[in-house]
């Protein structure tokens, strides 16, 4: 039977301030990838999986449904062997869900604009990060000469002990803005509220994750005056999901990451 996206919509509202939110949710088993889509890129494909190499297993997302919760989430494969990057690259693996030039205009920031991005996620209490990258979200540029480089992103690292850390790239080069010790997130729900004035100068960025069982702040970051915008570019856009090195495989197993409840706000219009 064909699913109804009921669950994954946008509401806009217009009076002194305008305002629009796009939510994601899962509804069920079944055309995870279609759900997807229908919100991040009408039309188009909005996903990027190990599929091609690994058809035997299925799609890398699925939707279950979560005792903790209460509700149906989405669920991220991904395997030590044979998952790749999309075929195109395969020192590391991707899958992931974006925003991009095919998604609605609400969900892309442009300069001037400040957005508002939410969302649930849970390591599995055995989670091994590696030693050199495993990213699970990132805000990239579309567009100029910077776009290689992502803006701002969370990672995970293997370490003494192992860290969930915030990056940021004011131009080419990445700095770390603050870390926390990864057994604080490890088989726990949390939720991340991520908001960005994007600007070339006077930008402001702030992040806070918190545990959702407990209500406890296991993270923030707040920083006013700091760039968020890239040379040239288009538009900048979220992606979440698991990209890791396999440069220090050994580090790593079969992982499922949890997901739930995307919503993107746009709070404020570009002038």
């Amino acid at each position: 039977m064909k699913k109804i996206f009921l669950l994954s919509i946008t509401f806009c509202f217009v009076n002194q301030v305008n305002f629009c939110q796009t939510i994601l949710e899962a509804d069920g088993p079944g055309e995870t990838y279609e759900l997807i889509n229908s919100v991040f890129a009408p039309g188009y494909n909005a996903v990027e999986t190990p599929d091609c190499n690994h058809n035997d297993f299925g799609r890398h997302i699925d939707e279950v449904f979560d005792k903790e919760l209460n509700k149906n989430v989405f669920r991220f494969h991904i395997h030590t062997a044979p998952d790749n990057d999309r075929c195109k690259k395969f020192d590391r693996q991707r899958n992931e869900i974006k925003a991009y030039k095919q998604s609605p205009d609400n969900i892309l920031a442009v300069e001037k604009e400040k957005i508002q991005y939410k969302w649930k996620f849970k390591l599995d209490k055995n989670f091994q990060p590696s030693s050199s990258f495993t990213h699970i979200h990132q805000i990239k540029a579309v567009g100029g000469s910077e776009a290689s480089m992502p803006l701002f992103t969370l990672t995970v690292r293997k370490g003494s002990p192992d860290k969930l850390e915030l990056r940021y790239a004011k131009n080419k080069s990445q700095v770390s803005l603050g870390k926390v010790a990864l057994e604080a997130l490890k088989g726990q729900w949390v939720e991340v509220t991520e908001t960005i004035l994007f600007d070339d100068e006077k930008g402001k960025y702030e992040i806070k994750i918190t545990n959702l069982k407990t209500g406890k702040t296991i993270f923030k970051y707040k920083k006013n005056n700091i760039r968020t915008w890239k040379t040239d570019a288009l538009f900048l856009r979220p992606k979440w999901g698991i990209y890791r090195s396999l440069k220090k495989s050994t580090d790593l197993r079969d992982e499922q990451l949890l997901y739930a409840d995307f919503s993107i706000t746009e709070l404020k219009s570009k002038k």
